[in-house]
């Protein structure tokens, strides 16, 4: 059975990159947090998954989900986030609010390197030969 992922919007990021470059920024002890009001109903299936991250209408990143944690101050509920960005085969997908559970047969694979050069693709291209199944 694959582990339940969740998908989520980089709110402001408008690359990989700059996905990239902010989770770096909130590296913390090894681990990437990422605050969230609520913790989800399914958190102990959703640990070993991974949160795949939507840019530009597009999911193109995802980062291993290590476990969660309550922050004292406010009940907060922290997700740890392995520092790891692994670039995904790049997939439309409408943006939405907070998060969505994504079952691991319906994740895009790892891209495992960019040989292809399809990170610099522009999002709307990208996403076009994705919905027409050529990428």
């Amino acid at each position: 059975m694959s582990p339940l992922n969740i998908s989520k919007v980089a709110v402001g990021c408008p690359s990989f990159e700059a996905l990239l470059r902010r989770q770096q920024s909130r590296l913390t002890d090894g681990v990437v947090p990422i605050v969230t009001r609520f913790r989800p109903k399914r958190s102990e299936e959703l640990v070993g998954g991974s949160i795949y991250w939507i840019v530009k209408h597009r999911i193109t990143a995802r980062q291993t989900i290590l476990g969660f944690a309550e922050r004292e101050e406010d009940r907060r509920t922290i997700i740890r986030l392995d520092p790891e960005l692994v670039a995904v085969r790049a997939r439309p997908k409408r943006a939405h609010q907070g998060w969505r559970y994504l079952a691991g047969e319906d994740a895009p694979p790892d891209l495992d390197g960019d040989d292809d050069g399809l990170m610099a693709l522009p999002p709307q291209l990208s996403s076009r030969l994705a919905g027409l199944a050529l990428i």
